[in-house]
């Protein structure tokens, strides 16, 4: 540790870009105020905890309550302390300190936030799409190098994407076979006499919002009781609904009426965040600590190309998807909506974020024809460029995790056949094609994408945990065990890569065999 009281500290991977394509507008007013949060390091990472429980069969595993978690995995209260006494320092003032989620919020003008964390500031854009951004790196005094892990919220610019293709239909209309997400479900043989009963489900959005009108009458015409929907405010953030059917409220309520009407006893919890690299993570630690409705399972629609992501941020989210894992939180996450390219036009091929952390099960999508629990077809979503096709490849980030060693995932297409994470694990139907009935805005119409096969999936994990009477907890090395247990899918492409036997980074291991996984996560009967 430096003497030095002046010296400083990089904050690793803190690095950003300008904003490409958008003008700068110079330095930001130093008056204004915001707040930023401070990601503290644990007192012992849980990384080897996840993996530890994830060699285990579910039926085998103790998990860690949220109440034990931040005495051992949270932050140690001397470094949130040194935080503290930093920020006063820096005239900042301290919002928040959360011992589980290791975040600090504090508080300030921009002229004193930038000083206190090194940062360059401008803003961009023009109009009503002005945002701040900063340039360059972080840093924080010598003496907290080892303690700050990130710092989060200097920096406005939209962070993700929702990954949903609502359908348009042609002058010539081509032939569409849609669903009502029940529907979906009995093809997959989701396990019956289960509705998710028991079960909290955690949506995470970044914009939009719904209305109980549009739910009331989704869930009249399907004759289903609507489910149990709260919001939950993050960073300012709220439930707010534009009206308009093609906005983030066809997220929002796309993921409300898949997982609602498939896990119907399940309670849905929406956590509303904005759309920042801080506003995503909050959420998702938030969803994740959260010791008053306390989630069994989050779903995430939303994400971006890894390249658009600093590594502070990835690793920061990860370790969140680590800290799930050992609460036995189970995070499914879509894998994109533009095929292998994940919609960055330099050539390559690009994989999604967060679906690329190895902590969560990505989900991928395919094209569905079925009738009741029959499935006639089911092959890769690629509906080109007006349909959009699902995202899979390898992670330019991530190492091959220990459980996809045996799956023969290939090297990357891209120039040096990078061998890293294959996304995505798993799919579902997602083609807007075959794509699901909705409610938006007090509109009906159809749609498909990723986003759709999240909340799916989290629906279908609600069943599982509740048939189960446990929780599946983190689920990739025991499914990865267990590729029976899958539809596979072995035909179609979603860019560079194609479908084949086993699995593929296009739809992973296949869309789900419901009977087969719920055999495999049932505990072994007593003898």
């Amino acid at each position: 540790m430096s003497s030095d009281p002046t010296a400083r500290t990089e904050i690793a991977g803190s690095r950003r870009e300008a904003p490409a394509g958008v003008a700068d507008g110079g330095p930001p007013d130093p008056n204004e105020r915001t707040a930023v949060t401070i990601v503290v390091r644990p007192k012992a990472p849980s990384q080897p905890k996840a993996r530890e429980l994830a060699a285990l069969a579910p039926a085998q595993r103790g998990y860690v309550s949220r109440e034990a978690f931040a005495a051992t995995y949270g932050a140690d209260p001397k470094d949130v302390a040194a935080v503290e006494r930093f920020a006063l320092d820096a005239n900042l003032l301290v919002l928040e300190a959360d011992l589980a989620r290791r975040s600090v919020v504090v508080e300030g003008a921009l002229g004193d936030l930038a000083q206190a964390f090194g940062a360059d500031l401008h803003v961009y854009g023009a109009g009503a799409d002005r945002f701040r951004a900063r340039v360059g790196t972080l840093s924080v005094p010598a003496t907290l190098g080892a303690t700050v892990l990130g710092v989060f919220g200097l920096d406005e610019r939209p962070q993700a994407r929702a990954h949903f293709r609502r359908l348009v239909r042609p002058a010539v209309a081509k032939p569409t076979s849609s669903f009502e997400p029940p529907q979906v479900a009995q093809a997959y043989g989701f396990p019956t006499g289960a509705d998710g009963t028991g079960q909290t489900i955690a949506l995470i959005e970044l914009g939009g919002g719904f209305d109980q009108t549009d739910l009331n009458a989704f869930f009249s015409g399907l004759g289903i009781a609507a489910p149990s929907v709260t919001s939950v405010a993050v960073d300012g953030a709220s439930n707010a609904p534009t009206g308009d059917p093609d906005s983030a409220d066809a997220e929002v309520l796309l993921d409300i009426e898949v997982a609602g009407s498939i896990a119907p006893g399940a309670k849905i919890v929406v956590y509303f965040a904005p759309n920042t690299d801080q506003g995503f993570l909050d959420a998702i630690t938030t969803a994740v600590h959260d010791a008053d409705n306390k989630p069994q399972i989050v779903s995430i629609s939303w994400g971006g190309p890894e390249s658009s992501w600093t590594a502070q941020a990835m690793t920061n989210f990860d370790a969140a998807f680590a800290d799930a894992a050992t609460l036995g939180v189970t995070v499914l996450v879509a894998a994109g909506d533009d095929g292998s390219s994940d919609g960055v036009d330099d050539g390559n091929a690009h994989v999604d974020f967060p679906a690329s952390s190895p902590h969560v099960l990505a989900c991928g999508g395919t094209r569905l024809s079925a009738s009741g629990a029959t499935i006639s077809s089911e092959v890769v979503w690629n509906g080109g460029a007006s349909d959009g096709a699902t995202g899979g490849g390898i992670s330019d980030v991530f190492g091959l995790p220990v459980w996809q060693q045996s799956a023969k995932v290939p090297p990357s297409a891209n120039s040096g056949g990078r061998v890293g994470r294959g996304v995505p694990d798993v799919a579902g139907d997602a083609d807007p094609q075959t794509g699901y009935d909705t409610i938006v805005d007090g509109s009906s119409g159809v749609i498909g994408g990723t986003s759709a096969v999240a909340p799916l999936w989290a629906a279908l994990v609600a069943r599982l945990n509740q048939h189960a009477q446990q929780p599946a907890g983190f689920l990739n090395a025991t499914l990865y065990a267990n590729p029976g247990a899958f539809n596979d899918i072995t035909s179609g492409n979603n860019g560079a890569y194609a479908a084949g036997p086993g699995w593929d980074a296009c739809t992973g291991l296949g869309s789900p065999n419901g009977p087969r996984l719920a055999a495999l996560l049932d505990p072994p009967a007593a003898s």
